[in-house]
């Protein structure tokens, strides 16, 4: 076993105790709806930049079904998103607020930003890492969105406006 599949299988492991430990018994529900929102972004977002070469993964785990990474597309960033959401500050200041939205994506891309530099999981073509973080804030965003409007329908709630950042549920 190679040394990048040793480092994928430990990413695998942390960011599913991560889930676990973060994740309330009574929010599975909810973090199911964010998880699979959250992968069907990253399937179309990974689905383009690799078929326009932006980035390529050389170490995936089905070459021959998809060139985009299925670690990361459908089950890494998915499920930083659940902690994302489901730990949002929802009683804190906006500043709060702003800084958690700035803080998944920023230590996102410098793990990325690593991984492309030290091993083959995946290599930059014509893309470059603010690329990476503009994308991540912009599919956390849309996340968050999605699941206040969700929310937001399964309580019969009206009263509350999904802007995200600046809602006070």
């Amino acid at each position: 076993m190679t040394m990048d599949r040793i480092i994928l299988i430990g990413i695998w492991i942390v960011t599913s105790v991560l889930v676990i430990i973060t994740t309330p018994r009574n929010k599975m529900r909810e973090a199911i709806v964010i998880f699979l929102f959250k992968q069907a972004l990253t399937w179309l977002f990974g689905f383009l930049v690799v078929q326009y070469k932006l980035l390529e993964y050389p170490v995936r785990e089905f070459p021959y079904a998809s060139r985009s990474s299925f670690s990361f597309e459908y089950f890494i960033y998915p499920s930083i998103c659940i902690v994302f959401n489901l730990r949002f500050p929802e009683n804190k200041s906006v500043v709060h607020k702003t800084l958690w939205y700035l803080f998944f994506p920023s230590w996102m891309t410098a793990a990325e930003v690593l991984l492309e530099k030290h091993t083959h999981l995946i290599r930059y073509i014509n893309w470059h890492w603010y690329w990476s973080w503009g994308s991540l804030l912009f599919t956390f965003y849309l996340s968050r969105l999605f699941y206040l409007w969700f929310m937001k329908k399964q309580t019969g709630g009206s009263t509350s406006k999904c802007t995200g950042l600046f809602n006070q549920q």
